[in-house]
């Protein structure tokens, strides 16, 4: 469970990142979108897990390795707009975050056995 120090900081994070994306996201991944779903913090604040979603890329973990290979550039950036809210800058990791996949994924298998159902429903009357 997160302390509100770690949340408060993760939204922080999230916030300023979200802003450096917008502004130079083509630099790292040109015509994709690129959205900070979540940020997790570690308890010392020196280490952010920061989970990504992207539009208009084929290939996730490419994108998502492109983004890891300029971590340091982009905690750069953090560091010049958070500077003054944090003694600590944290280490910056990159992941996918497949959450709309899961759900898509669980709404078709959903459909399915209600399809299913309707079949086995209309064969017993």
């Amino acid at each position: 469970m997160e302390s509100k120090r770690q949340q408060k900081f993760a939204g922080v994070i999230q916030e300023e990142l979200a802003a450096i994306f917008q502004r130079e996201g083509s630099a790292y991944l040109p015509n994709t979108l690129v959205t900070i779903t979540k940020v997790r913090v570690s308890p010392d604040l020196a280490v952010a897990k920061v989970y990504l979603s992207f539009l208009n890329t084929n290939n996730t973990s490419l994108s998502v390795a492109e983004v890891n290979s300029h971590s340091s550039e982009i905690r750069y950036k953090l560091g010049a707009r958070i500077r003054h809210q944090a003694r600590v800058i944290p280490t910056l990791t990159f992941f996918v975050d497949d959450t709309n996949e899961y759900v898509e994924h669980m709404d078709k298998l959903f459909d399915k056995i209600s399809k299913d159902r309707k079949e086995n429903d209309g064969e017993n009357v």
